[in-house]
């Protein structure tokens, strides 16, 4: 294809570009997170504004997740006469993959949405423009703050949705399904492990980096008006989900090379 300009534009272009700053801008953030002076308070706002759009529907989520694998598990383990490795099959379920997708999406979707919106309404009122002619990096005094707030309520929140889809799923395959509540707890014990928590939480840690970044990059680059920072939001929204599963797999599949199986 051949440009305005006359210049020949590939196909796919466009999309190496954006995935070039989109990199560029996680380096850059990195890199300010260890630049002084670190903007504590506005992080502690930032934190607790996640956590108070995130708290409440991230639990309600979690349990009819957690409801749903514990029956789906409960009637196949029933099927195939494994009905003492419900409780394991169902919590490693909820641990691994369920919980840190719960809290990444309800992040991004919730608080990320807004970040994106916030930072994208302070791009074209031309602040973040305002902020770099009086020697202010717009990086370390706006982004850095929302990235690790996003960051750590993730992580916190998966904890929390891991109890909470866990204890759903017990209550409904004992209660619903007539499970022993022994055989539930003893099959978790015997094959759950250590790292099973340690890569819920890298996982919690990485979407929540993706989370922040991602809404930073589209609210710092607007197509311009109030119409492209709503565009801005569903983009990155859907940008988000897309990383998110992508980076879960790669994950995934790394975790099961590396961390042998536990033994009965």
């Amino acid at each position: 294809m051949v440009g305005a300009s006359g210049s020949v534009t590939l196909p796919g272009t466009a999309a190496l570009t954006q995935a070039g700053r989109l990199a560029t801008l996680s380096w850059e953030v990195l890199r300010a997170i260890f630049k002084r002076p670190f903007q504590f308070r506005e992080w502690i706002q930032q934190c607790w504004f996640f956590a108070s759009v995130t708290i409440l529907p991230t639990a309600l989520v979690a349990i009819p997740f957690g409801a749903v694998i514990a029956l789906q598990l409960g009637s196949l383990t029933t099927q195939i006469g494994a009905q003492s490795f419900t409780g394991a099959a169902s919590a490693l379920a909820i641990v691994q993959q369920a919980a840190p997708l719960i809290t990444a999406l309800l992040v991004a979707g919730a608080g990320g949405s807004a970040v994106c919106a916030d930072i994208g309404a302070r791009k074209i009122r031309e602040e973040i423009d305002a902020m770099e002619v009086l020697g202010v990096n717009p990086i370390q005094r706006i982004v850095v703050p929302r990235v690790l707030a996003a960051i750590v309520v993730s992580v916190l929140l998966n904890g929390l949705v891991s109890v909470v889809g866990v204890l759903g799923g017990y209550f409904f395959n004992v209660v619903l399904q007539g499970g022993t509540p022994g055989a539930y707890l003893a099959s978790f014990n015997a094959l759950a492990q250590v790292p099973d928590l340690w890569i819920s939480e890298i996982k919690a840690f990485l979407y929540g980096f993706v989370a922040g970044v991602v809404a930073a990059f589209r609210g710092l680059n607007p197509s311009g008006g109030p119409k492209g920072v709503g565009d801005a939001v569903n983009q990155a929204v859907v940008i988000t989900f897309l990383l998110l599963f992508l980076i879960n797999v790669v994950l995934t599949a790394v975790y099961l090379k590396v961390v042998p199986p536990k033994a009965l």
